[in-house]
């Protein structure tokens, strides 16, 4: 069949797909499964390959998982080394410069690869493409990108790689940048559910109940690249949840920019804590997580729920951020320092066993030693399992980018490595407090090197123990013989 002949079956195809979603992604996949199947057929039988790249948070990953589950269903097999692949997709974040520039040295790597393959397709998406600047600059520097779309239009994969099928049929689009598809849209216009979804672990699962954030930090570019906050209705949520337990899943962590707002954008719709109990109530789920909290919407319900259901784990990620108030009044974080510790005060209060883990960010434009010295002390009262650390990053299209009194390089880097110390010795003297304890364990892996089996505790410290690869997927009871600072050595129960 000649490219002209196909070209018009393909505008007939887009002609006739259903408007209603998720009806019409499969309607997509569907027609690409047909141009799959025959790439296949050309090259012996063998299935083209595609590898999905993912940068960044658990949102990330998750969306990554729906785009694989697309890829898979229109017929493509996965690989893991994006050099080979016939389809290389970058689901990128952009929270950070440093962030930016790790994607620009995977492409850079790919130019050649796709010189020596002018038919495989590279891929972006994500929050980084929400940028303007950054979409800009991959089509003037990359014009060998064949497909850029954003965070608002994730679910439209099959439509636009089929779209991007049928350019390459037309002959008058010789020009690579003709041949391109770019579709980014400003805002989400809406949550498509029930699409194709690959899962990296048949245990454990990340389920979506909110999207975007309404909070404004003042550093922190995701509300510009995410939208504004979005919740999925409670039914859903839980419809899903029940079919992951059916499926024989153990655990799964709820996500959100902030999970404790989940609802408010919906009058009608239940409350975070209320969520949490409706899911602890399903058969089959043992284990129940969440990410991220945003202390302002800490509620006394949540803690209470928290210390009432023994699915919920015992771990709460809590992002300080800074110990200063007047820092954290800069970042438009809408708590104090003394806001702070009061809210681990009635965490620990209430789940005595909770381990607390936290980000906090070193060089915020305008701190000072006495603000720096104030996050050190709520480090030393808090005494944190774990803490991300960061240096600030300025980020083009913040207010926080614009503000004087940027701290130097030289001082930001001293106060890092003060804070790093800091942070690690309180871990490691936090970290064996469980030492001789015989705690249940969800196994998650096999270690190809040692043989070892790794799991996590409730609250989310790994142990290392040995037994079969079997055990893959189980919650055993493991005695924690040795603390070796940020997690156990174990012996099976």
């Amino acid at each position: 069949m000649n490219h002209q002949t196909d070209l018009t079956r393909y505008e007939e195809i887009l002609r006739e797909a259903p408007s209603e979603e998720p009806a019409r992604q499969y309607y997509f996949i569907d027609a690409l499964k047909q141009i799959i199947s025959s790439q296949g057929q050309e090259r012996g039988g063998q299935a083209p390959s595609c590898c999905v790249v993912t940068f960044g948070c658990q949102m990330n990953a998750r969306d990554s998982e729906k785009i694989l589950g697309t890829l898979k269903a229109a017929g493509y097999r996965e690989t893991d080394r994006e050099e080979d692949a016939d389809f290389v997709l970058f689901n990128t974040c952009t929270i950070r410069e440093n962030a930016n520039e790790h994607l620009y040295g995977r492409l850079g790597h790919l130019k050649h690869c796709k010189k020596e393959h002018p038919e495989r397709i590279i891929a972006i998406c994500g929050c980084m493409m929400q940028e303007a600047d950054e979409v800009e600059k991959v089509q003037e520097k990359y014009p060998y990108v064949d497909l850029i779309f954003g965070t608002h239009n994730l679910y439209s994969l099959a439509e636009l790689l089929f779209r991007l099928f049928m350019k390459r049929q037309d002959e008058h689009n010789k020009k690579a940048r003709e041949r391109r598809v770019v579709e980014l849209l400003p805002e989400a216009e809406r949550i498509v559910e029930e699409l194709p979804n690959a899962r990296k672990y048949p245990f454990k699962q990340g389920v979506n109940i909110s999207f975007g954030c309404n909070n404004f930090c003042t550093y922190c570019i995701v509300p510009y690249v995410r939208g504004r906050e979005r919740s999925r209705r409670s039914e859903d949520i839980l419809s899903e949840i029940r079919g992951l337990a059916a499926d024989g899943v153990l655990e799964v962590m709820l996500l959100g920019q902030n999970v404790n707002s989940y609802g408010n954008d919906d009058p009608s719709e239940m409350s975070f804590p209320e969520l949490l109990r409706q899911v602890c109530r399903i058969d089959g789920i043992q284990r129940v997580r969440f990410m991220t909290s945003h202390p302002k919407d800490l509620s006394e319900e949540l803690i209470r729920v928290m210390a009432e259901e023994p699915k919920i784990c015992r771990h709460l990620h809590l992002p300080m951020q800074s110990g200063s108030s007047r820092i954290l009044k800069a970042m438009n974080r809408r708590y104090t320092r003394e806001g702070y510790l009061e809210l681990v005060e009635k965490i620990r209060r209430a789940i005595p066993d909770i381990s607390l883990t936290t980000d906090i960010i070193v060089g915020f434009p305008g701190e000072t030693e006495e603000d720096f010295q104030d996050t050190l002390s709520v480090v030393e009262q808090c005494r944190f399992d774990a803490a991300f650390t960061f240096i600030y990053s300025k980020r083009t299209g913040t207010p926080a980018a614009k503000m004087e009194d940027q701290v130097p390089e030289d001082v930001v880097k001293e106060r890092f490595d003060r804070l790093l110390k800091l942070v690690d010795r309180i871990a490691r003297e936090e970290s064996g407090r469980d030492r001789g304890k015989t705690l249940p364990v969800l196994v998650e892996e096999q270690q190809p090197e040692t043989g070892l089996l790794t799991g996590r505790l409730s609250n989310n410290i790994l142990v290392h123990f040995p037994g079969p690869a079997e055990l893959v997927g189980k919650i055993l009871p493991v005695k924690l013989v040795e603390s070796r600072g940020f997690y156990y050595i174990g012996q099976m129960v």
